[in-house]
């Protein structure tokens, strides 16, 4: 039995059933009862609540889907980050991942490929405009919506603006045959990254497989660092010259010969959807050593440039007569000149894909005060940077002034050093959010880049569920992703009404006492001059309302307050006689006899200019 089937979270959110499991995660189908949605919570599984690097994780998406607002990113409603259970409530998205629907239909019908990459590529063009990177695209991280409608989602290892290093770890293990080469090294990443793997996935759809497949992660890795991929057109020779370009250039193994930004990508696209002959000639430039890798280990082989502008490796012919009549001494040579780049590579990425998994110790440098860019390219590969952000205005933007663990401790090569840096404080004006629903409030602070605070409920004669007033108050400059607090309306009406009751000529000191349903609420000490007034206010209340009030000597007068209306009468002026218990019997009812003739005493009253009363009603 699933322990959250059937449960409420926080007096809200009814689960009904498992969704969906990820690595770090379990995915419930909810039903929020205030805003009256179905909705999907993210609950982070319980044996990571103690890991801080997953706990890192789940917050840190929450955190950069709270700045997006894209209708192909998946939106977060709520967050909770208790100690006994985390979750994420986020827009419940009724399809299937593209991972499922590739499985489905291998090869995707070519206005379908660019339609789904379109937008794949208008999603990350907002993230990245954002600065998030989210370095985990993959199929399994794109649902298809019945209507082909795309929404991408797991930002779980997605990086803000700030380069960090990030090494092979069990995430990215996970989605190798999409990571960009940097990635797969560990290298620094950008929005570059994530077009290599729009690249590989763009690939997959239009020829029913993968790029690069082998029979283990650190093979694949291997292949994505220094093969090149087989021609598109060669495996399907239905689809344009155009589209392959596209593809190939997004795949390349160098950053800097890509598509710089998903706006670039997008461009090419449309041009290709307005006109399917289009031809790219991609100009590139020499690679350099990192990145100029001979297509196959087993041999070295000239290179043919292609009527697309890009350059294959063509293996010699084999019935090569010069070559059979080669010496031994260079296959040697060669061949131990390959063993040594094997070797390189294998000790390389499978170094990676240990975290720099030496069992090593070594002294940790006093990183407080440096750069944190600095830090990390000097040291990258040596310890896994953790950043954590903070804002202060007498601090330089990028100075590291928190290290955990501290200088001069002994630690192991590849452990996590978690480095706190400082960034330029980022305000946002709190947006008007006044007669929004309580969901559309929530959207509009979180697509603000703020967090959503207390929500409370206040009577009020606005519609229900509508918002009534936020704190801090709209306009208000504050800190990117500060809390905000909402107030809403119940929709049931407030009356107030304000009985004012004229006194008499009486003693100097008079105790005044009102009574409500016949109840003794308190004394009111005054000292009145002829037609001084006495006052009291009554708000929030509903129906109909007996107030007494003693006008001095032995008379009070008995009013009628109705809330529903906002109306106020005086119902009768009788003797008054000081009570001696807690519920003295004069507030009661009186009899018929006393009825009719204070009836008649009101009636003489309300001509008396010295016992008169008025009300107003707001």
């Amino acid at each position: 039995m699933d322990k959250y089937a059937g449960k409420r979270l926080d007096g809200r959110y009814e689960i009904q059933e498992l969704v969906g499991a990820g690595g770090m995660a379990l995915v419930y189908r909810a039903y929020d009862t205030l805003d009256q949605r179905t909705v999907a919570i993210k609950i982070l599984k319980d044996e990571f609540l103690d890991n801080a690097e997953f706990i890192r994780r789940f917050k840190n998406e929450s955190k950069a889907i709270a700045l997006l607002s894209h209708p192909n990113i998946i939106k977060v409603y709520d967050v909770s980050f208790g100690d006994q259970i985390q979750y994420i409530v986020e827009e419940y998205i009724d399809g299937i991942t593209l991972r499922e629907y590739l499985d489905r239909q291998t090869v995707i019908d070519l206005n379908k490929v660019l339609y789904f990459t379109t937008q794949i590529l208008r999603a990350l063009q907002h993230a990245h405009q954002k600065g998030i990177v989210h370095r985990d695209i993959k199929p399994q991280n794109i649902m298809v919506l019945p209507d082909d409608t795309i929404k991408v989602t797991d930002f779980g290892i997605a990086r803000f603006a700030r380069s960090e290093t990030r090494t092979m770890t069990d995430k990215a293990i996970g989605s190798v045959h999409y990571i960009a080469p940097e990635q797969a090294r560990g290298d620094l990443t950008d929005e570059k990254a994530d077009i290599y793997s729009v690249g590989v996935m763009l690939y997959e759809m239009i020829t029913g497989q993968l790029p690069f497949e082998a029979e283990n992660a650190v093979s694949v890795a291997i292949m994505q660092l220094q093969a090149e991929p087989q021609p598109p057109m060669e495996i399907n020779p239905d689809i344009p010259l155009g589209l392959q370009q596209i593809t190939l250039h997004a795949m390349q193994k160098d950053p800097a010969q890509r598509y710089q930004t998903a706006t670039e990508m997008l461009l090419d696209l449309k041009e290709l959807r307005q006109n399917p002959d289009a031809v790219f000639e991609y100009k590139y430039i020499q690679r350099n050593d990192d990145y100029a890798k001979p297509n196959s280990l087993k041999d070295t082989a000239s290179v043919t440039s292609y009527d697309d502008g890009y350059n294959y490796v063509e293996h010699p012919e084999q019935n090569n007569a010069k070559a059979k009549k080669r010496k031994k001494t260079p296959f040697i040579i060669g061949g131990i000149a390959l063993g040594v780049v094997i070797l390189a590579v294998i000790l390389m990425v499978a170094g990676v894909f240990k975290s720099c998994g030496t069992s090593s110790e070594v002294k940790l440098p006093n990183f407080v005060g440096q750069k944190y860019d600095d830090v990390v390219k000097a040291y990258n590969g040596q310890f896994n940077f953790v950043e954590e952000t903070k804002t202060d205005s007498t601090k330089e933007t990028g100075t590291i002034v928190n290290q955990s663990p501290n200088a001069d401790m002994t630690v192991k090569k590849g452990s996590d050093v978690h480095l706190t840096v400082i960034v330029a404080a980022d305000t946002v004006q709190v947006p008007d959010v006044t007669g929004k629903t309580v969901a559309d409030a929530k959207q509009a602070l979180i697509s603000a880049g703020l967090q959503v605070g207390t929500v409370t409920a206040k009577d009020g004669k606005e519609t229900a569920n509508t918002i009534l007033e936020t704190s801090p108050a709209a306009g208000t400059s504050v800190d990117k992703g500060s809390k905000v607090n909402l107030v809403y309306s119940t929709g049931k009406k407030e009356t107030k009404i304000s009985v004012t009751v004229s006194l008499p000529s009486v003693s100097s000191n008079l105790n005044l006492s009102y009574y409500l349903d016949g109840v003794l609420q308190g004394q009111v000490t005054v000292n009145p001059a002829y037609n001084s007034t006495w006052t009291q206010s009554f708000s929030g209340e509903t129906g109909t309302k007996i107030l007494t009030v003693s006008l001095g000597g032995n008379i009070y007068r008995k009013i009628s307050l109705d809330f529903d209306s906002g109306n106020f009468s005086t119902l009768a002026e009788y003797p008054y006689t000081e009570p001696q218990t807690s519920k003295p019997t004069s507030s009661k009812e009186p009899s018929s006899s006393s009825s009719n003739s204070s009836s008649k005493s009101s009636s003489h009253s309300s001509e008396n200019p010295s016992s008169s009363s008025s009300v107003s009603s707001r």
